[in-house]
């Protein structure tokens, strides 16, 4: 059975083959400017996937879904023993591996493509 350690590594691989393939499916010319171009899309994307989750975990939203849910409940008059005061919330459902695993994604990609600009510039 493989870590939960490895997964991260496993998926930085898979991450740097799909930045590959999108860059050679779709780039004009294959240099490196075209290169850090993909690797900004694919990092940017899983800092702003992170950004979202940690909000969400951080227990921001979980009081208006509390009270959609009970605002619902009451409009549609449905007294099933409150069972809207029973589901889960928003924070309850990302746990902290995915967190972690989402963040390093995104700091690895993003320190990757660092090092690609400042080789491109110097």
């Amino acid at each position: 059975m493989i870590q939960v350690k490895n997964y991260k590594w496993i998926g930085l691989i898979i991450n740097g083959s799909l930045s590959l393939v999108l860059f050679i499916l779709f780039a004009d010319e294959h240099n490196l400017h075209h290169y850090i171009n993909v690797l900004f899309y694919i990092s940017f994307f899983y800092l702003m996937l992170w950004l979202l989750s940690f909000i969400l975990k951080g227990r921001f939203f979980d009081g208006i879904v509390y009270g959609f849910r009970r605002f619902g409940a009451r409009v549609v008059k449905k007294d099933l023993l409150d069972e809207w005061a029973d589901k889960t919330l928003p924070s309850e459902r990302i746990s902290t591996n995915y967190l972690s695993f989402i963040f390093f994604q995104g700091i690895v990609l993003t320190t990757v493509m660092i090092v690609l600009l400042l080789i491109f510039y110097m």
